[in-house]
Parts: C-alpha cells; structure tokens; sequence
C-alpha cells in the first residue's frame, strides 16, 4: 500500500489549486470571448444614449466641447425645458392620443382576429390573405383619400385622424393575434362550449386571458407608432399648436434651440424616457408574445 510524505501532499495539494484557477480562468477567457460581440454591439447601441444623457446635463459651453462627462451636473435643463416651451402640453398630448390608439388598436383586432382563428366559415383563409395584402399598400398611396375624409368631415385640425383609425384595427396585429389564438388547444374551447358557453364569452374569459402575451405585444407596438409618430400630427394637427404632440413640438424646438446642444439634448432625453421605462417593465410579456409561446398552465 503506497503513502504519501507531507511533502508530497502539499505538492498535490498545489497542483489542485493551480489546475482549479487554471480552469476558472479558462472559463472566464471563454466566457468573455463567446460575449465579445454581444459585448461589442452593446456598446453601438448604448453609446448615442450615454451621449445624450450626458450631454442633457452640461451647461451650453460645456456641450460645445468633446467633454464624455458633466462638469458640474446641470440638473436645472431638465427645469428650463419646461419653461422655455410647453414641454408638459405636448406629452399630455402625446400621451393622450397614444393610450387612445393603443386601446383602439386592441378593441378593435381581438375579434377579427378570433373570428379568423377559432371558427369555422367559408372564405376564412381567403379573407385573411386580403387582409395579409394590404400590409402591402405603402401610406404614401392612401395619404391624399384620407386627408380628403377627414377634411370634408371637418376634423382637421383635431385628434380624430390620430385615434378613429386605430379603431378600426391593423393587419398585422390581426396577424399577431391571429397566430397565437391558433395556437390555443381546441379542446378548451370544446369544452367551453359543451358547459354553454357562448362564442363572446369564450373569447373574452378563456381566449383573451390565454393569449395576454401576444395582446400585451401588440398594446406596446401600437404604443411605441403612436408615441414616435410625427408625420401623422405634421399632416393633421400642425396648425393647431395647442394640439401639437411631442414630435412636432421638438421639431419647432429644434428650429428655435438649434444652436443649445444641451437643451436639445434634455429634450430628447424626455422623449425617450416613457418608452425605454415601459419596454423594461413590459419585456417580458413583450417577448412571449412575439415569440408565441402558446398556452400558459
């Protein structure tokens, strides 16, 4: 039976401990270098914001300069700015047309979109490829029938444009929507029906609470067009500057404050806040449902 001298199992010992941190550090070197370019493009896209975070808290001077931090912090910008313009008005504004375009945008693409999934008919595919089709009609082609209803309906300058036609829901949330009530079981539904169930209340207590997910994905896209959109209010509300939304009012900023970096910054920093908070808050319904995961238990 072989033994170990003292000596021989403190050489082991260290042997053990140097091939330990040999592997720890071969697997942080893996790690790292699996990451790199994961890393790399982080660093793009996180770039512009830290800019313009940044450059939101330098004074006028200091933001004419090549400086990557403030010295001092200029927390009175985010003061100014809503003194210099009516910042507050135009993301009421803002905020108002984008909720009601949001909840028309869901109101009105959950039944169609039910209606095409769940129920048997004839025409059923051959509906949904015309309403598939006309995803591919540019707005450009539509802009000037449009403009001319609204007008004779005397609802320029005024919200209508921006919210009716949410209202009147869009082929690719009927698509989104579409493909995830697909993906709901039809035994549940059997089943629904055979306790007496009518196909409204179906759809409202079973299919609605099911496909969350995919209804939270489509309440956020509709969201994000609503809030980014500027050549809608330019088109339909510019001449109204009570109505103005936020894409409009920092246009007209830009024209004013085209020469304070600082300020044009904080304004734009602002913008972005609302939506960068809610894609946080909201991401994790938001990739379940675009990658229609299905039914959850």
């Amino acid at each position: 039976m072989s033994t170990y001298t003292p000596e021989k199992l403190a050489e082991i010992d260290a042997h053990s401990r140097k091939a330990r941190r040999a592997k720890k550090w071969n697997q942080f070197l893996h790690m790292v270098g699996s990451h790199s370019l994961l890393i790399a493009l982080s660093a793009i896209f996180i770039l512009p914001l830290y800019l313009v975070v940044v450059i939101s808290l330098m004074s006028k001077g200091q933001a004419e300069t090549r400086a990557l931090w403030p010295h001092p912090f200029v927390w009175h910008n985010y003061i100014d700015i809503f003194t210099a313009v009516p910042f507050l008005k135009w993301t009421l504004n803002t905020l108002f047309v984008s909720i009601m375009g949001t909840i028309g945008t869901v109101v009105s693409s959950v039944p169609p979109a039910y209606v095409l999934s769940r129920l048997q008919w004839k025409g059923r595919q051959t509906t949904f490829l015309v309403i598939l089709s006309t995803m591919m009609l540019p707005g450009q082609v539509t802009m000037i029938p449009v403009y001319i209803i609204f007008s004779r309906l005397h609802w320029i300058p005024s919200f209508l444009p921006l919210i009716v036609p949410s209202f009147f829901a869009s082929a690719f949330s009927i698509f989104l929507l579409r493909q995830f009530f697909t993906s709901i079981p039809d035994e549940i539904s059997d089943a629904a029906r055979i306790d007496g169930c009518n196909e409204f209340k179906l759809m409202m207590r079973i299919i609605v609470p099911l496909a969350k997910p995919a209804i939270s994905a489509i309440a956020l896209f509709a969201f994000l067009g609503s809030w980014n959109d500027f050549f809608g209010p330019l088109l339909y509300i510019v001449e109204n500057e009570d109505l103005w939304t936020l894409g409009i009012g920092l246009n007209a900023f830009q024209g004013i404050h085209h020469v304070d970096t600082n300020m044009m910054m904080t304004a734009s920093a602002l913008f972005m806040a609302p939506v960068i908070i809610i894609f946080f808050f909201s991401q994790k319904v938001f990739i379940e449902g675009v990658t229609l995961t299905g039914v959850k238990g």
